[in-house]
């Protein structure tokens, strides 16, 4: 604009000395006057045309720029909700019951975690004494870690005392005692535990060999619900360890700006248990099915896996995500940490996500191997770190649903509506196929605009936990149900109107 204006002021001056050179002296003033008017428009006009070139265009430039960020990493639904644990008015301390519950927490850290929340409702419900939970050890991850190891005992002890008695390890005097083994039928009601009490009758300690879902998603009392989420979001704290190593990997992923976590689920065991082989080689999927037939306690041994993708019920590809995230709009420079544990096929089935996003990271890349050191072979501690990346993260995305995608949902949920895409699998096969048959090309605009109005509602906004499928009799129905740790609005999530 500034080149452009002395160009104009230098084409003005040459006319002008030439066209006085060629007018005689008595029409000087009749030019002088012409000059005065045309310099009065310009004076008048120029300005504001300027103006508008100036500031006008870079504005709209900057604010078209910044809404499309907004609407990539932003949640625009955590103005009017914030978290609600605090129990009722009648809500009444703990008594220093004489009988205590035992419990050997099973599965995976996550299931581990949403199991020891509910024992503590369930030790609340029938009036007992919890001891700390005993750790799974004998799952796929073979993880010798102990309660100690993967959270914050003290604090755990400390943050209940005013909801339920927990102590470190039985009385000496009942160390030996009979103990009713009791596994507690899943998704049970208050009414249900009311009636186990009767167990107290003949045993003072009760152990329960397994604590996943022992508890109903709907139907309980608030300040049961609530202390679930005492529990899962303030009591289970992570170890000092754990933490501090969590704390620094989000500090350096933020360091290079707003950051994707990716929970791939490309894993074995979880290609094997879906019965998912698109994309591997005739050999890799041989050895899944293989190792699908050898695992007694997976029910599904023969699986189609066509008619498993169609259906939306396998993991998204590393190739898959890479078209996904790229047609919601993320550019190539974006940084996604990898949530998950060792990708079949290692650094070939990723060649085609990093391909298109070329920074992709994992713990092993942001961390020192001194530094990870002190959490090798010990899955359950490693999975810890992920979950802290995952909950800190600008967008969490998870290729297929599990207990790790759901813990990490609802608490960020909890925290806020923090962003949260969940790809609708189904749709977006259709979607693959059609660009694998040329009917939808890559990166076009319409491949674009069909992804992002297919998952429009699909990014963590506040609804209510989702109840059972309809026509489900009997108990069945209570497996369809939308978990609590997935989506605990609206009991510990409150509105402001």
């Amino acid at each position: 604009m500034v080149n452009g204006r002395a160009s104009s002021f230098h084409f003005q001056a040459s006319a002008r000395s030439r066209f006085l050179a060629r007018t005689s002296r008595s029409s000087i003033p009749a030019f002088i006057f012409v000059l005065f008017t045309f310099s009065i428009f310009v004076f008048i006009f120029s300005p504001k045309q300027i103006a508008d070139d100036d500031v006008t265009k870079p504005t709209f430039t900057v604010n078209s720029r910044q809404v499309i960020e907004d609407q990539l990493w932003n949640s625009p639904f955590n103005d009017h909700f914030y978290p609600c644990i605090k129990p009722t008015n009648r809500y009444e301390a703990p008594q220093n019951w004489d009988r205590y519950i035992t419990v050997r927490s099973n599965g995976g850290l996550n299931q581990m975690r949403t199991g020891i929340s509910d024992m503590v409702a369930v030790a609340r419900i029938m009036n007992a004494t919890l001891v700390i939970p005993q750790l799974d050890k004998r799952s796929f991850w073979q993880d010798s870690s102990t309660f100690t190891d993967i959270f914050d005992e003290r604090h755990f002890i400390s943050t209940l005392q005013g909801d339920v008695r927990i102590v470190k390890q039985l009385p000496k005097e009942l160390e030996s005692a009979s103990r009713a083994r009791k596994h507690f039928t899943t998704w049970s009601s208050m009414s249900y535990y009311e009636e186990m009490t009767q167990l107290w009758r003949d045993y003072q300690v009760i152990h329960v060999p397994k604590s996943d879902s022992r508890l109903a998603n709907n139907g309980l009392p608030l300040d049961i619900q609530r202390l679930r989420c005492r529990t899962l979001y303030e009591a289970l704290r992570f170890s000092p360890q754990i933490e501090d190593m969590g704390k620094k990997l989000v500090e350096r992923l933020k360091s290079h700006g707003r950051y994707i976590a990716l929970h791939l689920r490309y894993e074995k065991d979880m290609l094997s248990f879906t019965g998912c082989s698109y994309g591997l080689t005739e050999t890799q999927a041989e050895e899944l099915r293989i190792m699908r037939e050898n695992t007694n306690h997976w029910k599904m041994k023969k699986i189609n896996s066509t008619e498993q993708r169609i259906g939306g019920y396998c993991p998204l590809t590393p190739k898959e995500v890479g078209i996904f995230l790229q047609a919601l709009g993320y550019p190539p420079s974006t940084w996604i940490y990898i949530a998950a544990g060792e990708i079949y096929g290692g650094d070939v089935h990723l060649l085609e996500l990093r391909s298109r996003f070329p920074n992709l990271v994992f713990k092993e890349t942001v961390a020192t191997p001194d530094e990870l050191k002190s959490f090798a072979d010990h899955a359950s501690q490693t999975a810890a770190l992920d979950y802290i990346v995952s909950v800190e993260s600008d967008v969490f995305v998870p290729s297929y649903s599990g207990n790790m995608a759901r813990a990490v949902e609802g608490h960020r949920r909890f925290l806020g509506h923090r962003k949260t895409i969940s790809p609708y699998r189904k749709g977006l096969v259709e979607v693959f196929d059609k660009i694998e048959r040329g009917e939808l090309k890559e990166g076009s605009s319409s491949l674009s605009s069909l992804v992002t109005r297919m998952h429009k509602f699909r990014q963590g906004a506040p609804r209510k936990r989702e109840g059972a499928l309809p026509g489900i009799k009997g108990r069945g129905r209570f497996r369809t149900e939308e978990g609590f740790y997935e989506n605990p609005f609206p009991e510990c999530i409150c509105h402001k109107k």
